[in-house]
């Protein structure tokens, strides 16, 4: 395929990610850093991902900003002294958030690679007048400054981190957008409700719960019901439990007495079930 029928999505800062076409026809491997052109003038991220132009992504734009060219390593210093410049600036919003007793919590500056617009991004649990905060940013650093209000979710993206899975947070990584998650999915999955477990970085429900979800509903599919009877090794149990990841049931006999009942020594009991039936079945036929 053509360079030109692609589209880029293209990594900047903190993760944020960006579609982009390739009129140029350049060729732009994965991880390749590229300058683009943005909404006042041009900034600076890496490929992240090439995606046919007729794939149907959520929040793909109708009218994608172009790839102007590969960066060269000169680029490449300007940015490393951007982000020098960015935790200067972080300090300095910070004192001056104090000096105006705003009540938001700075998370993160972005620099547009050209320096034509700093983004702060902050958090706050109400809405804030930072007005007069503008005006001294603006004319401290003279450019166009712009403040944009964060979740605690997007908070957590920007910072980076790992989940309690040891792996990197979902949405640093794969997730693009956040969905509802509720605690329900956390029951479906038989989970412990307890917030420390269910909860990731950012303090909200976990990302993993909704997107596999669908995983768990498959793989419960072929297990019986929690409540419902069924034949285990030693007769008559009520199921009381699922372990989806290693593939068994406890059940509960009418002795008392728990067990461990795999998903393959299950299978293996109606299979002989229906054998005896079959045999029964053929043995004595209906008159």
């Amino acid at each position: 395929m053509e360079p030109q029928n692609l589209l880029y999505e293209v990594e900047f800062k903190a993760h944020r990610r960006e579609f982009y076409s390739n009129p140029f026809g350049l060729v732009l491997p994965e991880k390749e850093w590229v300058i683009v052109e943005a909404e006042r003038g041009e900034d600076m991220g890496y490929i992240h991902m090439q995606i046919d132009e007729n794939t149907n992504i959520k929040g793909r734009p109708s009218k994608a900003f172009p790839i102007l060219r590969q960066a060269n390593y000169e680029d490449r210093d300007k940015l490393a002294k951007n982000r020098e410049m960015e935790s200067e600036s972080l300090v300095r919003c910070k004192d001056l958030i104090a000096q105006h007793r705003l009540r938001m919590k700075l998370v993160d500056v972005e620099y547009q690679f050209d320096l034509n617009k700093m983004t702060y991004y902050f958090t706050a649990d109400e809405r804030v007048d930072f007005r007069s905060l503008v005006k001294d940013l603006a004319s401290s650093y003279r450019t166009r400054i712009e403040l944009r209000q964060i979740g605690v979710r997007d908070e957590a993206r920007r910072i980076g981190g790992f989940g309690i899975c040891g792996l990197q947070q979902c949405c640093n990584s794969f997730i693009r957008e956040f969905e509802p998650i509720s605690t329900q999915l956390a029951r479906d999955q038989g989970l412990s409700l307890n917030p420390a477990k269910i909860s990731g970085n950012c303090g909200r429900l976990l990302c993993c719960l909704q997107y596999e979800q669908n995983h768990y509903a498959d793989s419960m599919r072929k297990f019986p019901e929690v409540g419902s009877e069924i034949d285990g090794k030693q007769g008559r149990a009520v199921v009381e439990g699922v372990n989806v990841f290693h593939q068994y049931m406890t059940v509960r006999y009418q002795d008392g007495l728990t067990e461990k009942l795999s998903w393959k020594d299950y299978n293996q009991i109606l299979k002989k079930k229906q054998f005896v039936a079959a045999l029964k079945a053929r043995n004595n036929p209906e008159k």
